[in-house]
């Protein structure tokens, strides 16, 4: 009885970031929820198998994340990660150079996600595979160490960092095309 009373003190508080994570990884509101339910009483059942003084939040995210591939996995298409390694190197910093007012003080990166608006990021974000989508959600929405990802996914580093190169390229690349669309940055514009 104890452990159900310390699981609920120490877990709870990380309810909503699992969702909102739940949410950026089955696009779905009641898959999410249902995704969030499932981790926590996967967590509770095997509380007496956390480390205490480790990372409870991880250690949520885990369970949350290999729920979700042993679930929702096998209802996606597979995807072969081979088909984004011809997108070539875009990066959106070195094509700033017609937004020099705009980015004093500020990073190139910084300047474009200024002018973008949270829909097209998000857009870019749920548009990525998923084997590409999971470690950016993990590393730069939830602010992950590369070490905890690949614990998480069950995956080595190299390929947490792999996927990660990939993930941000090809998000570079979807937000770059939305700004040549825009007329916010040149098509021609140096790399």
């Amino acid at each position: 009885m104890a452990d159900q009373a310390v699981f609920a003190d120490q877990a709870m508080q990380y309810a909503p970031q699992l969702f909102a994570a739940a949410m950026r990884m089955t696009r779905n509101r009641a898959d999410a929820e249902d995704l969030v339910q499932e981790a926590y009483l996967k967590g509770f059942r095997s509380f007496h198998t956390f480390t205490e003084g480790t990372n409870l939040r991880a250690w949520l995210f885990r369970i949350l994340t290999n729920t979700y591939i042993n679930k929702y996995r096998k209802k996606q298409r597979s995807f072969d990660e081979s088909d984004l390694g011809d997108i070539e190197d875009l990066y959106l910093y070195k094509r700033m150079g017609t937004f020099e007012d705009a980015s004093i003080g500020r990073s190139a990166e910084e300047s474009l996600m200024a002018m973008l608006p949270d829909d097209e990021v998000k857009q870019a974000l749920e548009d990525l595979p998923e084997n590409f989508r999971l470690p950016v959600i993990l590393a730069d929405v939830e602010g992950f160490a590369y070490k905890e990802i690949a614990e998480m996914l069950d995956i080595p580093i190299g390929t947490v960092m792999s996927r990660l190169h990939r993930g941000r390229k090809a998000m570079q690349k979807a937000l770059h095309d939305y700004a040549v669309a825009r007329g916010l940055q040149r098509e021609d514009a140096p790399q």
